[in-house]
């Protein structure tokens, strides 16, 4: 791999997974004991890739400040600021003037996947592609754009979301450039690579090749996978050399606590200093440092955010508590709801169910 670089697109707001960006980028959000980005670089690195280039804009400071230059991953990390948004095809020119290599592997910064990078660079190799794309096959790919491809592995077409897709195979957010291919992406303005510099190549005679496999994939753009993620990374189901202990029914961090006969599963994290009573039960969540769960309350599929307090017999489903907020006892949220940071609700506040 030593004549591929790596490009990773961090610039994104993350609006879907608010309010927990409101303080952190999506991929510095706490997955599995680290920030999300560090499963990413963790797989660039044992791939045998050596050199990274991040294209960073909302709270793009906060990358610097956390890697660094990257040695202590093993990594030689670069950082290019947008300065207004340019889309996945403008974020790629706009780091062009960082990259060196022959071929430059592009990520995706909110993907979680466990496909076999040098294979992908392999095919791309092999096939004396122009472009390639990991296509992973999913079950149900209309809500993913679209990718088929002949015979030969070949791309045919890049269709957007449609309802009635010809393949079950869809664009992973994983692809293989020639460099002189980004130079020509158009420069200062946003690009879509899903909608102008696929479509261009392809109509233009480019090769632009597809890498399909079944490994395993997520987007983590939203709650519900940001937990499910997190959850399959402790548990060892999804790949990672980034996780701060072994794989598990649940990873506790150092400096929390949590009561004998408290129940902690499902692939749960429970964060620095965090704080779990007795007979509390956290299934598949993530508890962010600092976050207090007292005795009696649940919390499953969820996430609660650092400093905040989850109080004695409440029950949190399928929801996201902001940053230091306090779910007052008894309480119970459900159903995708979202809590801001810094807001308080009384014992009793919010319920579905008539008892008290």
């Amino acid at each position: 791999m030593q004549d591929v670089e790596a490009v990773v697109l961090v610039g994104g707001k993350g609006t879907r997974l608010r309010p927990l960006t409101l303080s952190a980028p999506k991929p510095m959000l706490p997955t599995a004991g680290v920030p999300f980005l560090a499963h990413l670089l963790s797989r660039i690195r044992e791939a045998g890739i050596r050199r990274a280039v991040l294209g960073t804009s909302y709270l793009a400071e906060t990358f610097e400040e956390h890697f660094g230059d990257g040695s202590a991953l093993g990594l030689d990390l670069t950082y290019v600021t947008e300065t207004e948004p340019l889309g996945t095809g403008g974020g790629i020119r706009n780091v062009a003037g960082k990259l060196s290599a022959e071929h430059v592997m592009i990520f995706n910064g909110d993907v979680l996947a466990g496909t076999d990078l040098v294979a992908v660079a392999d095919t791309h190799r092999s096939s004396g592609a122009d472009v390639t794309l990991h296509l992973v096959r999913v079950q149900n790919p209309r809500a993913f754009g679209c990718v088929p491809t002949d015979a030969d592995g070949r791309v045919l077409e890049f269709l957007e979301k449609t309802e009635d897709p010809p393949t079950d195979q869809i664009n992973a957010g994983c692809y293989v450039f020639r460099r002189e291919i980004i130079d020509s992406i158009p420069e200062g303005r946003p690009v879509s690579v899903e909608r102008e510099t696929f479509p261009d190549l392809l109509a233009t005679g480019a090769h632009v090749q597809g890498h399909v496999d079944v490994a395993y994939w997520r987007d983590m753009g939203t709650p519900g996978d940001l937990v499910h993620g997190s959850a399959d990374l402790v548990r060892g189901v999804a790949p990672s050399a980034a996780l701060p202990g072994p794989p598990g029914e649940a990873m506790v961090l150092d400096g929390a606590e949590v009561a004998s006969d408290a129940f902690v599963f499902g692939g749960s994290t429970v964060g620095h200093g965090a704080r779990i009573g007795s007979g509390a039960r956290i299934e598949g969540s993530i508890l962010f440092d600092g976050a207090v769960v007292a005795g009696g309350a649940v919390v499953e599929n969820s996430v609660i955010g650092a400093g905040a307090v989850v109080e004695a017999g409440a029950s949190v489903r399928n929801t996201v508590v902001g940053d230091r907020s306090v779910i007052g006892a008894h309480c119970e949220l459900r159903n995708n709801m979202r809590i801001w940071p810094d807001v308080t609700l009384p014992p009793h506040g919010v319920r579905f169910s008539p008892d008290v």
